[in-house]
């Protein structure tokens, strides 16, 4: 709500996101984030993501695959920075 409250006000203001993933929900926080007019929302390597990190990039890049929101990652590149 917030995101999209921001964007219909302020439509040429740069809207970034940032959360932690405490409660598990971050990933679907992000995901309704750019669906709501976000231009940048955080995430983090898999490797380092989930409840006090941020939201695992890893599963933002498949859940957008194939969307208006498709990042373009290659998910094959991502995992190589888990190790």
């Amino acid at each position: 709500l917030l995101v999209g409250a921001l964007r219909q006000e302020h439509p040429s203001v740069p809207i970034h996101v940032h959360t932690h993933d405490t409660a598990g929900a971050g990933v679907a926080a992000m995901i309704a984030a750019a669906q709501a007019g976000a231009d940048v929302v955080d995430a983090s390597i898999d490797g380092m993501s989930g409840l006090t990190a941020q939201p695992s990039l890893g599963a933002v890049v498949a859940s957008l695959r194939g969307t208006e929101h498709d990042t373009g990652i290659d998910l094959s590149a991502i995992g190589p920075l888990n190790t």
